[in-house]
């Protein structure tokens, strides 16, 4: 899956403020057919702004009725994600990604140490015993992310700025995320609702 060429950045309205207000600001994703796109990642890196998790941040990858809870996981670079295994079976959770090379052998409960993701992108793990069982971890240098709802809508608030805004969805085969230009204008319109500062994308196959 890519973004479509020329990648359409409709900014529409906001709410009045300064430039260090945190503006609430919509992403509206749908794919080629139009449909709003669930399920997909939303994160946005403010510029100047580092991009590592500050230190104990940590995040859980369960196993539960042999498959991974959440399937799809989000994380700040930095982050440490534990493993535990709810399940009376054990689990062999690995991924080949480059991000993360992970390799938990058989085991029930949860290991001892957890694995910290230290790179962006995308992880896809797998276990060796259940082939079914999949899940991903997307990793970002960014506190600022989302999961698109139903209506393919993720909601964030930024603050004035050129920013950066980076989307992926299971569907894509890169383990990187689509990285674009967001502006967000100082000069907001008071006249405008809340819900009308958004940006539209259109992601195609």
């Amino acid at each position: 899956m890519t973004l479509s060429s020329p990648l359409a950045l409709l900014a529409a309205g906001l709410l009045a403020g300064s430039a260090a207000q945190a503006l609430p600001w919509t992403v509206q994703l749908n794919n080629a057919a139009g449909k709003p796109l669930a399920g997909a990642v939303v994160a946005v890196e403010l510029l100047g702004r580092t991009g590592k998790a500050g230190s104990g941040a940590k995040a859980e990858m369960a196993q539960r009725e042999r498959q991974f809870q959440p399937a799809l996981l989000i994380v700040q670079t930095g982050t440490a994600v534990s493993f535990p295994n709810f399940d009376v079976v054990r689990h062999h959770v690995y991924s080949f990604s480059p991000i993360k090379v992970i390799d938990v052998k058989l085991y029930s409960g949860t290991p001892s140490e957890p694995i910290v993701f230290d790179k962006p992108g995308v992880a896809t793990l797998g276990c060796n015993i259940h082939d079914r069982m999949s899940a991903h971890i997307v990793v970002v240098d960014t506190p600022l992310f989302a999961i698109t709802d139903a209506s393919g809508s993720a909601r964030l608030d930024l603050p004035a700025g050129e920013h950066r805004l980076k989307l992926w969805h299971p569907s894509m085969k890169a383990q990187t995320l689509q990285s674009h230009a967001l502006v967000v204008p100082a000069n907001a319109l008071a006249d405008r609702p809340a819900d009308a500062a958004q940006t539209r994308l259109t992601l195609t196959e």
